[in-house]
């Protein structure tokens, strides 16, 4: 529906569906251009008011309204109006969509359009490192929850006018403001054109938890692939170096986490600390976090498997410091000792970072103490468990540490009741369930080890210098599906 060129009409429709006499935020106002009559309409705390202020003072200043009357809207706007951000709208619904995300609007009588005037501002947090993807050297500063604030920090490190940001809008109820990042002279344009059509055609009342929320939207998984599909960061450099390697990025407005598309098993492997040392550290590092995946996965799985089923191995390897455990008592141990570290684990997570380094450390030696006087644990399980939930920190990504953990607890329960059988038939499940993972555009979950591409793979695998460390084209993933 457009405006009406009566102003008295257009204050109706406002009133009519908009709470401006019972929501306070709402801010109305009658002014006098000149001879001419006008209605401001904008949301208290979006509005920078000393910018509006200036604005309307001028406006209403008899030397610019020596007129009388305004007679073109267009001219008036470019003459009267000095602020960067002014445009014109005949649509309420481009309209409101507008003043409820922060511009505000003057109607003018006999126009049937509105001037908009981006004169916006948010309340925001300061820019930051985020506590899930620090380094001891490099950059301090991560994403916030100003979309804005964002799209600067990846404008700032790279400066190139193939570099796009497209907006959407998502949400019938919510009207986020979701932006899609890529430069465009190495995007996929298939991959580009399904996300685009994806966005525009979701079906979703709001964005709740932002940017998950739109990933869940976008990708539908089963609830057998608990692994990540798609990699979210907060560190401006590692969105970008993504960036410059032909990937879409994905800005959601009030969320901190940039969405990288598309997304492999590799990609949840990988820390911006390798690049901020040198090649043959960095390598070692990397070399250490995937050597903890297999540890973090299998290790007390293997242990309990050998440990109640095949007890004289375990005594010539000596793993077992107690042989008078049975399979059953050694069963329980295992499962509650896990238990006990996710609570550990969880627990320090979501206190206070005063007492979150103290809780786990006094709460592991007393809890870990008592356990084994009360026979509700043993030392040797304490120790395997305390090496998994070691080589579980070590990987970068919690997402995937989470979701190997869901693969190991389904691990120990098929090794502890099914022996040596159950445990390979589970073993299986998950690496069926890992081949399975879908990925945005179809392409392979695996890639570049599958399909194998040598050299992207090394990449992957290696630190490279930096000379080296950028491809010299879009690698080649595939057809989209």
């Amino acid at each position: 529906m457009t405006l009406s060129p009566i102003l008295k009409e257009n204050i109706d429709y406002i009133q009519k569906h908009l709470p401006v006499n019972t929501s306070f935020d709402l801010m109305t106002r009658h002014l006098y251009l000149g001879d001419t009559e006008a209605f401001f309409l904008g949301i208290n705390g979006f509005c920078k008011t000393e910018v509006l202020q200036q604005i309307f003072s001028d406006l209403q200043n008899p030397l610019y309204a020596a007129d009388g009357r305004i007679e073109n809207i267009t001219r008036y706007m470019e003459e009267k109006i000095g602020y960067a951000q002014a445009s014109l709208s005949s649509s309420w619904a481009e309209i409101f969509r507008n003043v409820l995300s922060g511009p505000a609007a003057l109607f003018i009588d006999g126009f049937s359009q509105a001037i908009l005037i981006d004169a916006r501002t948010y309340p925001a947090r300061s820019i930051s490192e985020p506590d899930l993807e620090r380094v001891t050297r490099g950059s301090r500063d991560g994403f916030v929850e100003t979309l804005l604030f964002n799209a600067n920090l990846i404008r700032r490190r790279v400066r190139s006018a193939e570099l796009i940001f497209a907006m959407h809008s998502v949400g019938t109820q919510s009207k986020t403001d979701v932006a899609v990042a890529y430069l465009e002279d190495s995007v996929n344009p298939e991959l580009l054109k399904k996300l685009n059509d994806s966005l525009d055609s979701l079906q979703a009342a709001s964005l709740t938890m932002g940017a998950k929320s739109l990933e869940e939207l976008l990708l539908r998984k089963r609830w057998w692939n608990p692994l990540p599909s798609v990699q979210m960061t907060e560190r401006p450099d590692v969105a970008c170096s993504y960036l410059m390697e032909g990937h879409i990025l994905i800005l959601v407005d009030n969320s901190p986490l940039v969405l990288i598309l598309p997304g492999t098993i590799f990609q949840f492997t990988q820390s911006p600390e390798d690049y901020y040392k040198s090649p043959a550290v960095g390598t070692y590092l990397r070399i250490v976090r995937f050597f903890c995946i297999p540890v973090s996965l299998l290790l007390l799985p293997l242990f309990l498997l050998t440990a109640a089923h095949f007890p004289q191995t375990a005594q010539q390897w000596g793993l077992l410091s107690d042989e008078n455990l049975t399979p059953q008592r050694l069963f329980f141990y295992v499962l509650a000792v896990e238990f006990l570290l996710d609570l550990f684990k969880y627990s320090s997570a979501m206190s206070s970072g005063k007492f979150s380094g103290s809780l786990s450390i006094v709460g592991g030696l007393i809890i870990g103490d008592i356990a084994v006087t009360l026979n509700w644990a043993s030392v040797d399980v304490l120790f395997y468990a305390a090496v998994t939930l070691l080589a579980s920190l070590s990987i970068t990504d919690s997402e995937f540490s989470d979701a190997l953990r869901l693969y190991r607890i389904l691990l120990i329960t098929a090794a502890g009741l099914g022996g040596l059988p159950g445990f390979l038939i589970c073993l299986g499940l998950v690496l069926l369930s890992a081949a399975t993972t879908p990925t945005f555009g179809g392409f392979s979950y695996f890639w570049p080890l599958f399909p194998f591409n040598q050299k992207a793979l090394c990449r992957l695998l290696f630190r490279s210098p930096t000379p080296k460390a950028q491809p010299p084209k879009t690698w080649d993933r595939g057809k989209v599906l």
